[in-house]
């Protein structure tokens, strides 16, 4: 499979493009496309940052999910504003990531870095259900509608 990648700042040819850190990675880095470094405050609003990449993959069975990276978010508090952002397959604008300082007041703040690997890309496949719309489930499960706790946990 294919995906189309648009380089939308020049600075990635030298900070590298996306790409796979290990043989068996399931997702690539994307880098902070910043002219200066970027302070994020302790739980301040989201602040967006460019990842200098448009990717085209015209598959409606495809998506893409933007994850924060985690070490950033387990050592430094740095996660995303939305918590999961969802690339659909005929989205073809920049990649933009929401970024947020999840730490408490009185914690150091964040800096993030011009070129610095800050969040992550994974690619999985989209299932697109036809919904057909029943008075009643034509079967039932043992859990029903048991809900939050329902199977002891």
């Amino acid at each position: 499979m294919d995906v189309e990648l648009k380089v939308l700042d020049a600075r990635l040819a030298e900070w590298g493009l996306p790409r796979y850190q290990s043989e068996m990675a399931a997702a690539v880095d994307l880098m902070a496309c910043l002219d200066a470094p970027l302070t994020i405050m302790p739980g301040a609003a989201p602040v967006l940052v460019s990842s200098g990449i448009a990717v085209h993959m015209a598959d409606s069975g495809m998506a893409a999910l933007v994850l924060p990276r985690s070490g950033m978010g387990h050592k430094r508090g740095l996660v995303l504003g939305n918590l999961v952002g969802l690339i659909d397959p005929d989205y073809m604008g920049p990649i933009m990531v929401s970024c947020w300082n999840r730490n408490g007041p009185g914690s150091e703040p964040i800096v993030l870095e011009p070129g610095e690997r800050f969040a992550q890309m994974v690619f999985v496949p989209v299932l697109r259900p036809a919904f057909r719309v029943v008075e009643e489930f034509t079967t039932v499960s043992a859990r029903g509608a048991g809900g939050f706790g329902s199977t002891g946990g």
